[in-house]
């Protein structure tokens, strides 16, 4: 067998973002058994810095076994019965998909849209939850990867909540990098994923359920679809007390590895990390734009810059050389953007002046 020895890579695109050694550390730690009480100090310890990274007081708070998609599965199938209606709000790929995990759980869905890389006004949440009015939850992505768009949140919840519905939010390119409230904002059911602006490896999904969403779940007429993610047993291990009733075996070392890697965005501090997301993004914005290259959402976000290619630019031959050359990543366009914008992450780790400046003059030889 050869050996094992993958290139260091700048990960500049829209996730997985560069991991630090002191989280790469952590994942080479011994591993103990999932019921160890040392290891469920390390898990009870982990669920507490999540809630303080999602700004909540929610005790069911805590890192579903599996990368992103599995927190917006996760989320569908608890809150959500067959037959229940759901609006959702799509303008990029991971609206698209959440419309099709509410439909494979048997749910009506009532979709809007938006054109990709715009967001969604007030007026038109508005006017939905009024012609939909027995939908049970409006859901949203907060960051979307696939345009670089950036929707406020804290409007929409209170037009959700005063039709009497729940909200549900995609966090994942935004947590850790980005504002995000959960409590302050009433957000009932919230995903993301370690991967990004965590800067820990993929393989985990954080999730948080207000009482509310709580509430919802216990007066469910059916048996949850999916087995493993059925939280009504969940939580007896996540947040049980005394003797934790047992239901998979936890991706002990991933936990070690969120443990630290959100040990590290609290000792950065939550105002002074998002403050840098912000800055590093102005930085990059400036340098684009003086080479002529300018952006594709109205209201981009500061962790993912989605940016026009340049006519008579080929995209993938850029990226190759960015990737060859430079051994920098940025991702491709997706959907009608396919060859026509880059995607260039600036999260957690990666989140810096000198990567900025790096990939600026990387960026200009190429073209």
């Amino acid at each position: 067998m050869k050996p094992l020895n993958p290139p260091e890579r700048i990960l500049m695109g829209p996730g997985p973002s560069s991991v630090s050694s002191r989280v790469l550390r952590a994942l080479g730690s011994p591993t103990l058994g999932h019921l160890d009480p040392k290891y469920v100090e390390i898990m009870d310890q982990t669920c507490v810095m999540l809630r303080d990274v999602f700004q909540t007081q929610n005790a069911l708070t805590f890192p579903v076994s599996a990368t992103g998609m599995a927190g917006m599965e996760c989320i569908v199938t608890n809150l959500m019965e067959p037959g229940d209606e759901a609006i959702v709000c799509v303008n990029g790929v991971f609206g698209t998909r959440m419309v099709d995990v509410m439909q494979r759980a048997g749910v009506t869905v009532h979709a809007i849209e938006v054109p990709w890389g715009e967001t969604f006004p007030d007026e038109m949440i508005a006017d939905a939850v009024e012609r939909f009015p027995k939908s049970k939850a409006l859901a949203i992505v907060h960051a979307e990867t696939s345009t670089g768009a950036h929707q406020p949140i804290e409007s929409v919840s209170k037009i959700v909540h005063e039709a009497g519905m729940l909200l549900v939010v995609d966090a994942v390119t935004s947590l850790g990098g980005h504002e995000v409230r959960v409590d302050d904002w009433q957000i009932d059911a919230i995903y993301s994923g370690t991967q990004k602006c965590l800067s820990c490896p993929p393989g985990l999904s954080p999730v948080s359920f207000s009482p509310a969403a709580m509430d919802a779940m216990e007066k469910r007429k059916t048996k949850v679809q999916s087995w493993y993610f059925d939280v009504s047993m969940l939580k007896a291990y996540y947040s049980g007390s005394g003797k934790r009733a047992y239901h998979h075996t936890a991706p002990v070392n991933m936990i070690y590895a969120l443990y630290e890697a959100l040990a590290i965005v609290l000792e950065e501090g939550l105002e002074n990390r998002i403050e840098r997301h912000r800055q590093v993004h102005l930085r990059l914005r400036a340098g684009l734009e003086t080479m002529g290259i300018s952006y594709v959402p109205k209201h981009s976000l500061h962790t993912l810059n989605c940016v026009h290619i340049p006519d008579g630019i080929d995209d993938a031959s850029v990226r190759q050389a960015l990737l060859e050359n430079y051994s920098i990543e940025i991702g491709a366009g997706l959907g009608p953007f396919a060859g026509k914008a880059w995607r260039i992450g600036l999260m957690g780790h990666a989140a810096t002046v000198a990567n900025v400046d790096l990939l600026l003059s990387a960026l200009k030889a190429s073209l």
